[in-house]
């Protein structure tokens, strides 16, 4: 005899995590609650292609062949910033969780974001409002409660496709990846440990940012 045994969403169990390496407070997992790692508030994205309009200049031989088979495609990403993770990795909280920090830090509540542009240099968010936690208590913090930089990109292709016979082709390719050179910001360091700029560490700072503008080019043979 072969037994199924089917577990409905109502017997679920809350999830607190956003994968393996989330943990969560063994003690009392509600106390791990917060924003998802992935979470985006706002997230706009527009993708197109343009056949370029050169078709109707009624041009033909190899003037023609030179003239038509242009498009214009891209993808264009407006998005709200990923929530910053904070974080203490002294296992003040005397758990023994070494391996993956569970612990997080003391919120004192108020006003979190300060300077959010990364260019300035300075705190993202308000760093003194956020302490170590007392030994062998749990920090009050949510780890995951507000947001960092947001995405402004666009993301360009310019094609030329030829055709040689009936059913083959020729497609010339220039991308551009981040076209207008955007700085894309990461989130900044959420690791109370890591120290505040006051005191030389980087606990609030952005410090890196994702690519600069990378451009390809490529030709493809369609058969």
């Amino acid at each position: 005899t072969t037994e199924i045994y089917t577990l409905s969403l109502h017997d679920a169990l809350p999830i607190y995590a956003s994968g393996l390496q989330d943990s969560t407070y063994p003690f009392d997992p509600r106390l791990s609650i917060g924003l998802c790692n992935f979470d985006l508030t706002q997230h706009f994205v527009f993708s197109y292609n343009w056949i370029l309009p050169f078709d109707r200049l009624g041009v033909d031989g190899w003037k023609g062949k030179l003239i038509r088979g242009w498009s214009l495609s891209g993808i264009t990403t407006f998005a709200t910033g990923l929530p910053i993770t904070l974080s203490e990795n002294d296992d003040n909280s005397l758990i023994g969780a070494n391996a993956a920090p569970v612990d997080v830090p003391n919120f004192s509540g108020g006003k979190v974001l300060a300077d959010t542009n990364p260019r300035d240099g300075n705190e993202y968010f308000n760093t003194a409002l956020f302490s170590e936690e007392q030994p062998g208590q749990f920090g009050n913090s949510r780890r995951r409660f507000f947001h960092g930089p947001g995405i402004n990109n666009f993301d360009a292709a310019l094609l030329k496709t030829t055709k040689v016979t009936e059913s083959k082709e020729i497609q010339f390719r220039f991308e551009a990846f981040n076209l207008f050179n955007h700085a894309q910001f990461n989130s900044p360091n959420g690791l109370i440990n890591a120290l505040p700029p006051s005191q030389g560490g980087t606990f609030g700072l952005v410090t890196s940012a994702r690519d600069a503008r990378i451009m390809q080019a490529g030709l493809k043979f369609i058969f």
